[in-house]
């Protein structure tokens, strides 16, 4: 019998103290009352939504296929030599409970576990390690990124995920185990290197799909759609996500490549790990080269940008000089023609008392007047370049 079932063998009914605490109190207690004779008997346990997928193994193979959390503990416990591998979806805080209490999970990461938004991690308390992934999808139809949270306990007989999102498609995981029972018989180590891979490999399309993204932007941006500033933002955005749940992956396959010798981890599930490790730190390192990709077309954009806001501004002040340029001649030539006009004007009064106009040279002075005034005009606009 394992130790955790010792331990489960020996329990009194009362619940530990972190398990008080997280729940709510309860009414006082009452006198119970006699039973009836003729009460129905209780109705089984329906399965809630939230249980995706449980199921019991004993040697790489399915041995039974529980379809509630009570039905599932009552089989391992009659299985000494059995494996529970338990799927939850945004699972219900007493479930999580249930779970806790049934398996000795620590309180930290059950709460952790009822929150998402958790950032990827690996931590081990006592014997059962609770890991926090970050998974990825590409919408081809929206052109982004959808992030999912999973959350694994692992322990000697059993392995819990419990899944906030739409990734990562565990079933494909549980379909692969299943046919390959001579790694699955390894026990709830296998499934979590599984679990890794699959995690790993879902960051392949997503790496694909933003590489095309970027490909388009770099043709908008010098094609000089006025949209594609915020289309680089919001990818830059992504990939800060992107970057927050792969980088810490790299760590996490270190730490527990280094635990190899001390947990007597398989020799074939140390080559299973060392060949996850790599395809993280090559996805890591693309996304980190996307991220700076990113950044310096934002910059060329900016640059674009600028560019042609200066050659429009140009464009603006050299119509402007034109339209001055015109406005000068106008003017110009407004002036020298008002100047016969003025004159003209004056000895068109037909006033009697004007000399001028008995005077024989009157009209011959008053056309040379006109003339010279014109005459004079236009020189001095010829010269300030006016004409």
């Amino acid at each position: 019998m394992s130790e955790r079932r010792a331990r489960q063998a020996s329990k009194n009914g009362r619940k530990p103290a972190w398990r008080r605490a997280l729940t709510p109190p309860s009414a006082p207690p009452t006198k119970p009352a006699a039973p009836r004779t003729d009460a129905p008997p209780p109705e089984p346990t329906e399965p809630t939504d939230s249980i995706v997928h449980a199921a019991l193994y004993r040697d790489g193979v399915r041995v039974s296929t529980p379809s509630t959390l009570a039905e599932t503990f009552r089989e391992l416990r009659d299985e000494p030599d059995g494996m529970a591998w338990i799927g939850l979806a945004r699972p219900t805080e007493a479930e999580l409970l249930s779970l806790a209490d049934e398996f000795d999970l620590h309180p930290l990461a059950v709460e952790d576990a009822m929150e998402a938004h958790q950032r990827p991690k690996l931590e081990r308390y006592g014997d059962t390690l609770f890991v926090v992934l970050s998974a990825a999808r590409y919408l081809d139809a929206a052109e982004e990124v959808d992030f999912g949270e999973l959350h694994v306990f692992v322990g000697a007989d059993f392995l819990i995920t419990v899944r906030h999102g739409a990734a990562p498609d565990l079933s494909a995981v549980r379909r692969r185990m299943e046919e390959t029972p001579e790694l699955l018989k390894l026990g709830p180590e296998a499934v979590l290197y599984a679990i890794l891979d699959a995690v790993v490999d879902g960051y392949a399309p997503v790496v694909e799909g933003v590489q095309n993204d970027i490909d388009e932007i770099e043709t908008e941006v010098f094609r000089g759609d006025p949209e594609v500033s915020r289309r680089i933002y919001e990818l830059s955005r992504e990939m800060v996500e992107f970057q927050r749940a792969t980088r810490p992956l790299v760590g996490m396959l270190h730490s527990l490549m280094a635990g190899f010798a001390k947990y007597g981890t398989d020799e074939e599930l140390q080559r299973y790990l060392r060949d996850v490790a790599d395809h993280v730190t090559h996805t890591s390192e693309r996304v980190d080269g996307f991220r700076q990709a990113l950044t310096d077309i934002l910059t060329v954009n900016s640059t674009l940008v600028t560019q042609q806001q200066n050659a429009e501004m140009r464009a603006l002040a050299e119509a402007g000089f034109e339209q001055n340029e015109e406005i000068k001649k106008i003017s110009s030539w407004a002036a020298i023609l008002f100047a016969p006009t003025l004159v003209g004007t004056i000895y068109g009064m037909n006033f009697e008392d004007m000399p001028e106009l008995g005077w024989s040279f009157g009209y011959p002075f008053a056309i040379g007047l006109m003339g010279v005034v014109c005459v004079s005009l236009y020189v001095i606009f010829k010269r300030r370049d006016w004409l």
